[in-house]
């Protein structure tokens, strides 16, 4: 008798899952929003008053400059971690392609340039099941490295937690550990993208989806990756150098949003871990929330709760929404380079 009332709720819960899934999205989007908004509502008038100076706008272009910079070397990064599945590739191809397949991270979903990077890396000969694992990877290192620095930059945690939390995350990705996680990941999206490629194909009958890659071509490709995960490919030592390469790219990130503050206001030394520490805590939020394509809104929330008490509302505010617009012009940039790249490359053969 217990055991089937387990099993009904069970059903229940899965039930319940399935019809409240696709609206969760839009709870998080609307929350954020809705938070964002009431600070604004409260805090418009020191919004206003806010002046971008002309000495300013220097700040800004070396912000936008630094953020783009940031994007070609985490697209290094990513070659380091195709190499760890021994896979040998050229640190142009991988930075064209991460540069073009960034962009798509806007899409809604928010998983587009995760499966651009699949399907280039099988064109270009890569296997797929370590195309498929280097960009589950990539987030998770990336997310690691940004929990890292946020412990050890952000002061409202004690010692004692910041050295438990810094060993529990260096210990999480050891492969032994790291392994299971990420090929239970791999399991979890692919089975997930499939039913949704299926949703989307029974909606647009035989329309094309996409002008590159139709649902139909990424569901064949993801059953090709799909059959061959009895082939084991772990990580066989320790991602540090991966690891290493995503702390530098989160500093990167860091500084291009410290630039930004020091646009619209003077930022005294002794603040500047605090602000690192917020951004790297608000970075990490809005890369592992679901829901949040980019991690807008999710990201600009965050920043504006850790740093309010520290900083004025109007500053984080402006700061936030500034940085935004830097981000997204360094997406769109790098994703311009990357096609005006992959274009000389083609006049050259």
């Amino acid at each position: 008798m217990g055991k089937q009332h387990l099993h009904r709720v069970q059903n229940f819960l899965k039930i319940a899952k399935s019809h409240l899934k696709p609206y969760l999205r839009y709870l998080i989007l609307g929350g954020t929003f809705l938070f964002i908004a009431k600070a604004f509502l409260t805090h418009w008038r020191e919004v206003a008053n806010i002046q971008i100076r002309a000495e300013s706008f220097p700040l800004l272009a070396i912000a936008l400059g630094v953020t783009l910079f940031s994007l070609i070397f985490v697209g290094w990064v990513w070659m380091l971690i195709l190499r760890e599945f021994r896979q040998p590739v050229t640190a142009a191809w991988a930075i064209q392609v991460f540069l073009k397949t960034n962009i798509a991270k806007y899409l809604p979903g928010n998983i587009w340039h995760f499966w651009g990077r699949i399907l280039e890396a099988k064109k270009a000969g890569i296997f797929p099941k370590a195309a498929t694992l280097s960009v589950l990877l990539e987030p998770l290192l990336m997310a690691s490295a940004g929990v890292l620095i946020g412990l050890i930059c952000f002061d409202q945690f004690n010692w004692l937690l910041r050295l438990v939390g810094c060993a529990a995350i260096l210990t999480a990705i050891h492969p032994r550990i790291l392994n299971p996680i990420v090929l239970f990941v791999e399991r979890l999206k692919l089975s997930k993208n499939n039913g949704e490629n299926s949703k989307v194909e029974e909606a647009a009958g035989d329309r094309p989806i996409l002008r590159l890659e139709s649902s139909s071509n990424l569901a064949k490709k993801t059953s090709t990756v799909k059959s061959r995960r009895h082939i084991n490919l772990p990580l066989k030592r320790y991602p540090l150098v991966p690891l290493i390469g995503q702390m530098c790219f989160i500093g990167l990130r860091g500084c291009g949003f410290l630039l930004t503050v020091m646009a619209l206001t003077p930022v005294n030394f002794s603040n500047i871990p605090n602000l690192f520490g917020a951004f790297c805590f608000a970075f990490v939020v809005g890369l592992v929330v679901p829901g949040a394509p980019g991690g807008m809104g999710v990201f600009e929330a965050t920043a504006i709760a850790l740093l309010s008490d520290r900083f004025s509302t109007g500053i984080i505010l402006s700061a936030v929404a500034l940085y935004r617009i830097i981000s997204i012009l360094a997406d769109v940039s790098g994703a311009a380079l990357a096609k005006l790249d992959r274009q000389r490359d083609r006049h050259r053969k």
